[in-house]
């Protein structure tokens, strides 16, 4: 698979899966006191106590997120508590960090309360945090199957959306016990290779970043492989896998670097994709960076910007570039959303490559 057929893949995908839900980087972790003047500060420092409504605390976590949909859920359904992330994510844009497993949880809790009745489970309105809902009840009926290889071709069927096999991807992970081979070859199930692709893409998306605010579910990759290989397993996938696996592995580096706290990991980053040259990933990884960089800042547009500029050469620091736009004009879908994220770069090299990969003119005079 050619790196520009998975880049389009991965950007019809994105688009599909309405990875919009963006979440831009919160600074100073969930309980502690924001710096003076930050985005985050802002909305803790004017509420009290009183103005809290309902009980819900001024800076949600993982967990308090969590516990409250799951209550509301049991109380409800799931469209009520799917409805209700959906606002909270809009209000605090931090809490997309955590939004996804959330919801893939949710996911989980439909199909057994609603006993493994899919159509009913997907009645809901489910595309709030990239599909998650969609994605944790794919994996749960694969986790219930007793021919997961087989039910695998009719939990889509006949649609076979993007999305709804993404989260395929994500089960066969589940299914596999996080083996990456045995994963793959139930990927492998598919027809095409459109499809084993989109399959992949959520097979390591759940290898990298199963839930970046739960320890215990962060990727457990053997330590002694990556020491040998920091892109460990990607050089070893077949060529079919290998573009999705590069282009999710700097998930990993990022939460694996405190990314939240240490913003300079992201150039980092793209300096640990140049492991990733002598096979040929490194600018699939490079994308990555670039994506996963808007994905956590996209409140600060010429900031990503400057990440993707600390490139080694030209090739890389445009991969990055192709990223940072993918992952903005899947959040903001109206036509002039590229232009404007454009306008908002000063690094002239930048810009230029901004334009190119938003079809613009190569001047915005």
């Amino acid at each position: 698979m050619q790196p520009r057929v998975f880049a389009i893949i991965t950007a019809f995908l994105l688009g599909a899966l309405g990875l919009g839900a963006v979440a831009v980087t919160q600074w100073t972790p969930p309980g502690s006191t924001p710096p003076a003047g930050s985005a985050a500060a802002a909305p803790v420092a004017v509420r009290s106590a009183s103005a809290v409504p309902t009980g819900d605390p001024a800076v949600w976590t993982r967990s308090t997120l969590r516990n409250k949909l799951m209550a509301e859920m049991a109380a409800t359904d799931p469209g009520v508590a799917l409805a209700d992330l959906d606002a909270i994510t809009k209000k605090q844009p931090y809490t997309v960090r955590f939004c996804h497993p959330i919801a893939h949880e949710l996911g989980h809790a439909a199909v057994k309360r609603y006993h493994e009745d899919f159509e009913k489970v997907i009645s809901f309105p489910h595309e709030t945090c990239a599909a998650g809902y969609l994605h944790g009840a794919v994996e749960e009926m694969l986790n219930a199957s007793k021919d997961p290889a087989a039910d695998l071709l009719k939990l889509c069927a006949p649609a076979n959306k993007g999305p709804c096999i993404h989260g395929v991807g994500h089960g066969t992970m589940f299914v596999a016990q996080q083996d990456v081979a045995k994963a793959r070859e139930l990927c492998n199930e598919f027809p095409t290779d459109s499809r084993r692709i989109t399959c992949s893409e959520g097979l390591f998306m759940q290898l990298f970043g199963p839930d970046e605010e739960d320890e215990k579910a962060k990727a457990n990759l053997p330590a002694d492989k990556l020491a040998q290989e920091p892109l460990y397993p990607c050089p070893e996938q077949p060529a079919l896998f290998r573009s999705a696996c590069y282009f999710y592995a700097p998930t990993f580096y990022l939460s694996s670097h405190d990314y939240p706290n240490h913003p300079e990991v992201f150039a980092g980053a793209l300096k640990w994709c140049l492991n990733a040259q002598s096979t040929g990933g490194d600018i699939d990884c490079s994308r990555g960076v670039g994506s996963r960089t808007m994905k956590y800042n996209l409140d600060r547009a010429n900031w990503t910007a400057d990440q993707c500029a600390t490139g080694s050469d030209a090739a890389h620091r445009r991969a990055c570039t192709d990223g940072l736009m993918s992952y903005w004009t899947v959040n903001y879908t109206d036509s002039g959303a590229a232009a404007r994220l454009c306008a908002q770069i000063t690094n002239q090299e930048i810009a230029g490559y901004c334009r190119a990969a938003g079809g613009l003119p190569a001047t915005l005079d």
